[in-house]
């Protein structure tokens, strides 16, 4: 891996079995690896300080909680100046889930949840399309997950 001379392969390997399974306990992912449980953990701490790790999250299946719609909406800025404004704008949206800044027909394209088709307008209409800003948006509803991964480096 030549973008970072400080990560070898054993820090690919502990991140290739973290990513299948965050929840395996050190100790564990140690005997894999053939390490000690103490290099394990020492390795975690370098790539959390070096910002390769940035923390561990829940995989939670929002359709369980109530949340029918996932959408994603192409947001067009009326300047691109404005970028900076809208994005701290939208981070007061909690719907919105994630957010890029892209290159190609939009500006800023978004991932939201909602709770169901009236929700989602709700969301659009009283709280996306109020930020100003903000010049139309291209409304995506995903039909189905198909797949979520983490990309598995090579070692």
């Amino acid at each position: 891996m030549s973008r970072n001379a400080d990560i070898d392969n054993v820090d690919l390997k502990i991140l290739s079995l973290l990513t299948k399974d965050a929840k395996m306990p050190y100790t564990e992912v140690a005997k894999k690896v053939f390490v000690s449980g103490g290099t394990v953990h020492v390795r975690m701490r370098k790539l959390e300080e070096m910002g390769v790790v940035k923390g561990t999250t829940l995989d939670i299946d929002y359709a369980q909680m109530g949340y029918d719609i996932t959408a994603f909406l192409g947001i067009y800025l009326q300047k691109s100046s404005l970028y900076d404004e809208v994005i701290d704008q939208l981070k007061l949206i909690p719907e919105i889930v994630k957010i890029h800044y892209t290159t190609g027909n939009y500006n800023i394209f978004v991932k939201i949840h909602c709770k169901d088709t009236k929700h989602l307008k709700d969301t659009l209409h009283d709280k996306i399309q109020k930020v100003e800003g903000i010049e139309r948006t291209e409304t995506i509803i995903s039909l189905e997950q198909s797949m979520s991964r983490h990309i598995q480096f090579d070692e």
